[in-house]
C-alpha cells in the first residue's frame, strides 16, 4: 500500500516531567499542508474501501436501514405538539398529526427545540457545520416568523438541554460558552424575552462542567455534572440561590414534586433507588422505591404521575409511580429492547413542559424505532410504527474476564457469518439492545453483530461503571479481549472473520485492541476516535474529560498510566489488521487530529499487508449534529470497508 508521504518532526512533550516523543505533532494543526494530506488520505480510503464493490449497492443497503433510525421526539406546550419535519418545524394538535410549518431551516441541523409553556414562542438550537455548536433562534408560533433579539451566545452542545423556560414564558435559562469554543468555558445565562441576556449567578460559576436549570413555579433547581448530576443549588423564583447538595459523589437526578425533589439516586444503592429530598432541608431523605434487581435510570413527569425507566439485564422496563412514590402500574412495552434516551442523565432532566402522555421511542436490535404514547391506566398507543425488521435473532452469551467477572454480550444475526463486535464501556453510558442503522445494514449483508456490555458502561449500575473508571480503565480492554477470545473458543468467530468497531471513547478501545492484540482481528474500524491521551491534555475540552474519567495530567504517575492506555503511544512496528479510521473535520470532542496522527504512525509501523486508512469527512462532527447526507456517506464507506475486509457479498 502506497500512502501519501508523511514527514516527522523532532518534538518531545514534557508532561508533568514525563518526556513523550510526538513525531506527528504537526498533524494537529489545520494548515494547508495538513488539509492536502487529509484529502489525499480520504481519496485513498474511498478507493480501497469500495474496491471490487458497487458503491450504489452499498449505499442502497445503508439507506434501506437508515429509514428506521432513531427519531427526534415531539415537544409539548399548551395543547400543541412541536416536531421537526424535514427542514421544517411544525406544530400540530397531536404528536404526529397534520402540522403547520412555523419555521424553515434553510441550512443546518436542529439540535433541540423547546416551546414556551404558553405555546406562543418556539426556541430552537441550530448547528450549521456538524460540530454540535449551536445558536438559539426564536419563532413566533402564531405568525410563523422568526423573532429578533435571540441571545448571541454559542451553546457547546445540547447536553444541557437547550433552554429552560420560566413557567410564565417570560424568559429562559440556558448554558453556553463564555468565549470561543476552543477555550471551553461555560456559564448559565438568563434571557428575558424582549430584554437582555445576563449571566446567572449560580454558585458553580463559570465552569467546564455542565449545569442545567430546572425552572418551576415554586422552586428552581441548579443540576450540576453531566454524567452524575446533583442539585447543587436551589431557590424560590426571584430569590437568592442557596447551596443544596454540594458534596455528593453520586447521582441524584429528578424533578420537583411539591416541596420535595423526587429523584433516582445511586447513593447507598449502586443499582439505584428513588428518594424524596426536602427542598427545605437537604439532609431529609425519604426512600420511596428501594433498590432491587433492576438498574433504575430516570424519572419523567407525566400529569400527576412519574414514569420510572429501568434496565432489566440491559432491556427496558418502565414502572409508573404516583406523586407519593407508590408504584401504581407498569408500562406494557412492545418487546424486549430499549427506550431512546440521552447519553447522559443531566440531559434527561430537560423534559420541557409536562405532557399529558408519556411519549417515547422504542426499538430492539432487530426492529427499528417506533414512537408510542401512554397515559396512566390506558392502553399503549402506536404513534409511528417501526419501518425495518431484520431477519435475525438475538442470543445471549457471556465471557469470563481475567478477574472472573462474567461479561455479558448479545449476538444479533442469523447463521455463521463474519462477526463484528460493537462496544463502548465508558462514562457510565449504557450500551442497550437498540436498533442502530449501520449495524443493521451489516447484519442484512450477512454479518453477525455482537453487542458487548463491558465494564465502564452504565448497563448494570454504579459499581459496573466504576469498575473500569480512572485507575481501572484497563479493565474495559481486558473485558473486550475476554469477549473476543470467548467467541473464538466457542467457534462463533475466527480471527480472520472477526472485526471490531466503536466510537469516541469506544474508538480508543479499538485503538488499544488493535495495537496490543492485533492477532485477534481481521479488521478494526474506530469512528470519531479519541486516540492520543497525551495530546488531549493540550485540548481544554479533553483536559476536562481526562481529569474526570482518567486521572490527573499534573501527576507523573497518572501520565505514565495514560501512556500505557493511549493508542498513539502504543504503536510499535508489527503486522496489524486492516484498519479504517473515520473522523469529522468539525468534531469538538475528539478532533480529527487524533485519527490523522494515529493513522500516520500506524502506516509507518505496518509490516503486514493490510491497509491502514483514514477518512476525515467535511461538515461532520462527533455524530449528534452531522447532517443526514454526510452521515449516510460515512456509513456507506464504513460498511463497504467491512464487506471488503470480511469477504461478504451483497
Amino acid at each position: 500500500m502506497k500512502y501519501p508521504p508523511t514527514r516527522t518532526v523532532e518534538v518531545v512533550a514534557d508532561v508533568a516531567g514525563v518526556r513523550v516523543p510526538d513525531p506527528y505533532r504537526w498533524l494537529e494543526e489545520e494548515t494547508p499542508e495538513v488539509r492536502q494530506w487529509q484529502q489525499a488520505q480520504a481519496e485513498l480510503a474511498s478507493s480501497v474501501a469500495f474496491e471490487g464493490l458497487d458503491p450504489c449497492a452499498v449505499r442502497e443497503l445503508v439507506l434501506a436501514h437508515y429509514t428506521g433510525a432513531r427519531p427526534d421526539l415531539p415537544g409539548y406546550a399548551a395543547g400543541q405538539w412541536f416536531r421537526a419535519c424535514g427542514s421544517d418545524v411544525v406544530v400540530a394538535d397531536s404528536p404526529y398529526g397534520p402540522g403547520r410549518s412555523i419555521a424553515r431551516l434553510e441550512e443546518g441541523v436542529l439540535s433541540w427545540l423547546a416551546p414556551s409553556p404558553d405555546g406562543r414562542v418556539l426556541a430552537v438550537g441550530v448547528c450549521t457545520d456538524g460540530s454540535e455548536h449551536n445558536t438559539i433562534r426564536l419563532f413566533d408560533v402564531a405568525a410563523g416568523q422568526e423573532l429578533g433579539g435571540a441571545p448571541p451566545q454559542i451553546l457547546h452542545s445540547a447536553w444541557a438541554g437547550g433552554v429552560s423556560w420560566l413557567p410564565d414564558s417570560g424568559g429562559f435559562y440556558f448554558f453556553a460558552l463564555t468565549g470561543s469554543p476552543e477555550e471551553f468555558r461555560q456559564a448559565v445565562f438568563f434571557h428575558r424575552l424582549g430584554g437582555d441576556t445576563t449571566v446567572e449567578p449560580v454558585p458553580v460559576g463559570e465552569s467546564r462542567e455542565y449545569t442545567l436549570i430546572q425552572a418551576g413555579e415554586r422552586w428552581e433547581i441548579a443540576a450540576h455534572r453531566v454524567g452524575s448530576p446533583v442539585p447543587v443549588a436551589v431557590r424560590r423564583p426571584g430569590g437568592e440561590w442557596r447551596p443544596f447538595l454540594t458534596d455528593c459523589p453520586g447521582t441524584v437526578a429528578g424533578h420537583v414534586v411539591g416541596d420535595r425533589y423526587v429523584a433516582v439516586t445511586d447513593v447507598d444503592a449502586p443499582r439505584g433507588r428513588v428518594v424524596a429530598i426536602s427542598l427545605h432541608d437537604p439532609s431529609d431523605w425519604v426512600e420511596l422505591v428501594p433498590q432491587g434487581d433492576t438498574v433504575l435510570r430516570s424519572l419523567t413527569p407525566v400529569g400527576n404521575h412519574l414514569y420510572l425507566s429501568e434496565f432489566d439485564r440491559t432491556c427496558a422496563r418502565v414502572r409508573i409511580l404516583d406523586r407519593s412514590g407508590a408504584v401504581v402500574g407498569e408500562l406494557p412495552l412492545p418487546g424486549r429492547g430499549a427506550l431512546a434516551a440521552p447519553h447522559f442523565p443531566l440531559t434527561g432532566l430537560a423534559v420541557g413542559n409536562p405532557a399529558p402522555a408519556f411519549v417515547f421511542a422504542f426499538s430492539t436490535p432487530t426492529s427499528s424505532w417506533g414512537v408510542y404514547g401512554h397515559e396512566p391506566g390506558g392502553p399503549l398507543q402506536t404513534l409511528t410504527a417501526p419501518t425495518v425488521t431484520l431477519d435475525a435473532t438475538v442470543e445471549q452469551g457471556r465471557a469470563l474476564a481475567p478477574d472472573g467477572i462474567p461479561v455479558p454480550y448479545q449476538v444479533v444475526g442469523r447463521g455463521s457469518g463474519p462477526v463484528l463486535i460493537y462496544a463502548y464501556g465508558a462514562a457510565n453510558v449504557p450500551l442497550l439492545p437498540a436498533y442502530q442503522s449501520d449495524l443493521a445494514a451489516f447484519v442484512a449483508a450477512g454479518g453477525v453483530v455482537v453487542l458487548a456490555h463491558l465494564r465502564g458502561g452504565g448497563e448494570f449500575g454504579r459499581d459496573w461503571w466504576l469498575a473500569a473508571h480512572r485507575e481501572r480503565k484497563h479493565v474495559r480492554d481486558s473485558d473486550l479481549v475476554a469477549v473476543a477470545e470467548h467467541l473464538i473458543a466457542t467457534g462463533r468467530a475466527t480471527p480472520d472473520r472477526l472485526a471490531l468497531t466503536g466510537g469516541s471513547d469506544g474508538g480508543l478501545m479499538c485503538g488499544v485492541a488493535l495495537t496490543t492484540r492485533p492477532d485477534l482481528w481481521r479488521a478494526v474500524l474506530p469512528r470519531e476516535p479519541l486516540l492520543d491521551l497525551i495530546g488531549g491534555i493540550r485540548d481544554p475540552y479533553l483536559d476536562f474529560v481526562l481529569r474526570k474519567a482518567w486521572g490527573d495530567p499534573d501527576d507523573p504517575a497518572d501520565v505514565r498510566r495514560f501512556l500505557r492506555l493511549s493508542p498513539y503511544e502504543l504503536v510499535r512496528p508489527g503486522a496489524f489488521p486492516a484498519v479504517y479510521l473515520q473522523a469529522g473535520a468539525n468534531d469538538p470532542r475528539c478532533g480529527p487530529w487524533h485519527a490523522r496522527k494515529f493513522a500516520a504512525r500506524l502506516q509507518a509501523a505496518q509490516q503486514g499487508g493490510e491497509p491502514v486508512l483514514v477518512h476525515v469527512f467535511d461538515d461532520a462532527g462527533h455524530g449528534a449534529a452531522t447532517g443526514e447526507a454526510v452521515a449516510v456517506e460515512q456509513d456507506t464507506e464504513w460498511l463497504a470497508f467491512l464487506i471488503r475486509s470480511l469477504g461478504l457479498r451483497i
